[in-house]
């Protein structure tokens, strides 16, 4: 569906991105004045009652082609326990949502208008209210015009994170260390990683680390802050040659290791990154969870996606990681990958579940802007599965997980995923990732160290987040470091130092 031009009533670019939020559902493009449309022109005029709850009216005028145009008008009313001006922005969005399924007969979509990374957040809060389990599925396809199964799916994870989230407090935190190198570049990946350098840039990035380090542990330490979980992630940490590799564990675990640690995390991702002697260094320094991530186990796939290994040589990893010591082990896949079809996914979740992981996550491909991938099909067209196969691959890899017994417990979503899908972590029932949890719900303060890392912090002034970002640019954040340490110093100081006393 073509549109020639786009008005709304509004300079606020909140409502002018609600509107586009749904085109972009929807698939309808605005393709400018010279462009071949369906359409001439949709005016969107919106009238707001703000009151408690709010009242809002919108009128979309349609122009055709041949001059001719037609009005349609929608009412919606925010609810009482909504903050005023997001329940009219609610009501702007459900307004224009109904106009454009009902106008050009659009099937529903299934997470309706319930849009952003974090759709869980609103069921959190909601049963903080007091609010049940099947009230709020109920709500969810009622205000949100969310499907019954994604409004069961994200209630169950909320309820199954309910009793991890209650294990912190406002002085209890988390931290993250990012390793920002791979061996190759995936060929969808957008994260800020660089291919791995030589030993005299990798020696420049240990010393920075260092530092950065050091700074965060003293902060923790004069703030009198718990750790609660460590995640070396990137990236893939795994790519650091052996001795930077141990190096790099033993800073980690010397400054932040102790008795009130529930989970030491390490992304190793890919076997051509692993090797004997860092399994040994995982076990010595008590890393408790690995993540193998194959994404598929179709060979001609990891070709196709730039890995440089084998679905066989995932498996060996897997087998070297359990005859090491026990640890529990997560793996990734990703469903929409270029040439991949439902059976081939269906064939993957076979091959993954029989090596019983602890942890499977289930990726929709997002076809990000930085990504090689997203070149190539603007260059060369790289077909991708359709929105409707990737669904079929969803259903497929759902089936495989619940059949082997794994249960949903966290979710998040991205702009530009295939089939309008979701990214869910499943694990066996007590295998939850703590650190999944809190980075997900953002009810706890993680401290970010190292390459394109984020500190996020909520403490005890309040429950609103802030944040500060280390550069993503690797030449930048080795150069900044002193700017990086201080910016973090200020946000925690601020949050958790204590007033002087009178």
């Amino acid at each position: 569906m073509r549109v020639r031009t786009l008005t709304v009533n509004s300079r606020a670019e909140v409502v002018r991105k609600i509107i586009r939020e749904v085109l972009t559902l929807f698939h309808i493009e605005i393709v400018g004045t010279a462009g071949a449309a369906d359409y001439a022109q949709l005016s969107v005029v919106n009238r707001e009652r703000w009151a408690q709850p709010p009242v809002v009216t919108t009128e979309v005028l349609l122009f055709h082609i041949d001059g001719t145009s037609e009005t349609h008008s929608y009412t919606s009313a925010g609810c009482a326990d909504e903050q005023v001006r997001a329940a009219v922005h609610r009501a702007i969005k459900r307004n224009f949502y109904q106009f454009v399924r009902e106008h050009f007969q659009m099937p529903h979509a299934p997470w309706g208008i319930l849009h952003g990374v974090r759709p869980t957040k609103i069921v959190h809060r909601w049963m903080r209210g007091g609010m049940t389990a099947a009230a709020v599925v109920q709500r969810l396809q009622d205000d949100y015009f969310c499907s019954l199964e994604k409004a069961a799916l994200i209630t169950e994870v909320a309820v199954r994170q309910q009793p991890l989230l209650a294990r912190t407090d406002a002085r209890t935190v988390s931290v993250y260390v990012g390793i920002p190198f791979c061996i190759t570049r995936c060929l969808y990946c957008s994260f800020p990683a660089n291919i791995l350098p030589g030993e005299e840039k990798l020696r420049g990035f240990m010393c920075v680390l260092a530092r950065d380090i050091a700074a965060a542990a003293a902060d923790i330490a004069a703030l009198g802050l718990t750790v609660q979980n460590i995640y070396v992630g990137g990236g893939t940490p795994t790519s650091l040659p052996n001795d930077f590799f141990a190096e790099m564990l033993e800073m980690v675990y010397n400054a932040f290791y102790g008795s009130s640690i529930v989970e030491f995390t390490v992304e190793a991702g890919r076997p051509d990154s692993m090797s004997a002697e860092k399994i040994s260094c995982m076990k010595k320094y008590r890393v408790t969870r690995v993540s193998v991530n194959p994404q598929s186990m179709q060979e001609r796939t990891l070709r196709r996606i730039g890995r440089r290994h084998t679905p066989a040589e995932v498996v060996q990893m897997l087998r070297d990681l359990r005859a090491a010591y026990d640890v529990h082990i997560n793996m990734d896949v990703i469903l929409g990958l270029p040439g991949e079809t439902a059976e081939d996914v269906a064939s993957s979740m076979a091959q993954v579940t029989a090596l019983a992981p602890d942890d499977i996550t289930l990726h929709a491909l997002a076809i990000k802007r930085g990504s090689q991938l997203r070149r190539m099909m603007e260059e060369t067209h790289v077909a991708l599965p359709s929105g409707e196969e990737t669904m079929r691959m969803s259903a497929a890899a759902t089936d495989a997980v619940r059949c082997a017994g794994y249960r949903p417990y966290y979710l998040y979503r991205q702009g530009y995923m295939s089939g309008d899908l979701e990214n869910v972590g499943y694990a066996r029932p007590g295998a939850e990732s703590m650190y999944n949890v809190q980075i997900m719900e953002e009810q706890q303060t993680i401290i970010g160290i190292g390459g394109a890392a984020t500190t996020k912090v909520i403490g005890v002034r309040g429950d609103r987040m802030r944040s500060v970002f280390n550069a993503k640019d690797l030449t930048t954040y080795l150069r900044d470091i002193d700017i990086y340490i201080e910016k973090r110093r200020a946000l925690l100081r601020g949050e958790y130092e204590e007033e002087p006393r009178c």
